[in-house]
């Protein structure tokens, strides 16, 4: 089970867990190892599934599962989006929890990768003071089993990680001393002020 730790490089164990979940394993391994800098397509629904995050929302979701939660399984960063590898069979069944009424006003869209899908896996390395890329590893695969979330842990982070962000009525109305229409000029006024008076 995974803590609030980065860990951007990938074991030769998490090597052969991520190319399990492909039709040709020794060929991933393979093609990774003249190409340890490359990021590669894997199939989802085989090994893992995979759940697609914006990225402000993605990090706020992954604060729930390590600070609350029990933990999350390896993680990867694509293109500004969080990708939060997860059981095979999450997908379809979070897809189906959030179409709740309940639940859908809380959390905002998310993308489902299961199978028949495919996602962009980042290197299995990264060249020592290279810059970071638009892929890369948040917390790395380093076992052959690690422990992926299901379908309702990542549905309790979604909607804690929501309802923790969500401003709340007061915050969103306008001050009591703020002013929607302009003064009118100072003579005019102090005669609306005397007017008002009780003994004017």
């Amino acid at each position: 089970m995974w803590t609030h730790q980065s860990i951007e490089y990938v074991t030769v164990a998490g090597e052969a867990w991520l190319a399990s979940a492909s039709e040709y394993p020794r060929s991933m391994r393979a093609l990774w190892e003249s190409q340890p800098w490359a990021p590669t397509v894997l199939p989802c629904g085989r090994t893992f599934d995979v759940v697609n995050l914006p990225g402000l929302f993605g990090r706020q979701v992954l604060d729930e599962l390590w600070e609350s939660g029990p933990g999350c399984g390896p993680v990867a960063t694509h293109r500004g989006r969080i990708l939060v590898f997860a059981e095979t069979g999450t997908a379809a069944r979070l897809r189906t929890l959030l179409v709740w009424e309940e639940w859908a006003r809380e959390v905002p869209p998310l993308l489902c990768h299961g199978q028949g899908d495919a996602i962009t896996v980042p290197p299995v390395r990264r060249m020592v003071d290279a810059p970071e890329g638009p892929n890369r590893w948040i917390v790395a695969p380093d076992s052959r089993e690690p422990w992926l979330p299901g379908a309702s842990v990542l549905l309790w982070a979604c909607v804690r990680a929501a309802r923790d962000h969500t401003p709340s009525p007061t915050d969103t109305a306008p001050r009591p001393t703020q002013r929607t229409t302009p003064l009118p000029p100072p003579a005019d006024h102090l005669r609306l002020l005397e007017a008002d008076l009780p003994w004017a």
